[in-house]
């Protein structure tokens, strides 16, 4: 039976699928519960290595009861987070002798002042230079290039066809880029 077929049968009738030999029950049931199973151990340990280790174990745990394993008495997704929580537990106590000296420096992801201000400079001028452009210009940019939308979306809400949203964005963005043009060092673009 193909995988995509297998999304609506239940996570232990694939497990008894995979105990009576069914592989492609195995792959079914492996790619729904992985990811579940890696994110809770991710969580748990905050390392991604660990946690890659802990879900492959528990996955090879699974494997092994799946020809004892009863229906009824506990859903396999409550036994999996059961048995990754154990795993990330046995992990953590092993680590917690580890010398404060050993454990990296952690990185500060945060932006610097002086880049939190040219961000700001930069989406000021940006907003001037947006409130320079005429409002159908303007609403395709905004949609398209800050919000993310595709040109048939765009299309959509402006209700007019993909072609004119093209050309609103060409015209839009030859607008922006003369309004700024004058201003590419002081926002730090220098002369990218």
């Amino acid at each position: 039976m193909p995988l995509d077929m297998m999304s609506d049968i239940p996570d232990e009738a694939l497990l008894e699928r995979f105990a009576i030999g069914d592989a492609a029950a195995a792959r079914a049931l492996t790619m729904r519960l992985t990811p579940q199973v890696m994110a809770h151990a991710f969580r748990l340990l905050g390392n991604h290595a660990e946690a890659e280790d802990v879900s492959q174990e528990a996955m090879l745990r699974l494997w092994k009861i799946a020809p004892e394993w009863r229906r009824g008495e506990a859903r396999i997704t409550t036994w999996l987070y059961r048995v990754v929580a154990n795993l990330c537990i046995d992990r953590l106590r092993r680590t917690e002798g580890e010398p404060l000296e050993s454990v990296p420096e952690p990185q500060d992801e945060r932006k610097g002042p002086a880049e939190t201000l040219q961000g700001a400079e930069r989406a000021q001028a940006l907003q001037v230079a947006l409130g320079h452009l005429p409002a159908r210009q303007r609403q395709a940019v905004v949609l398209r290039d800050l919000e993310g939308l595709a040109n048939p979306e765009v299309a959509e809400i402006m209700e007019t066809s993909v072609e004119a949203v093209e050309s609103l964005l060409a015209r839009g963005r030859r607008g922006l880029m003369a309004d700024l043009a004058g201003r590419r060092e002081e926002l730090g673009f220098g002369d990218a």
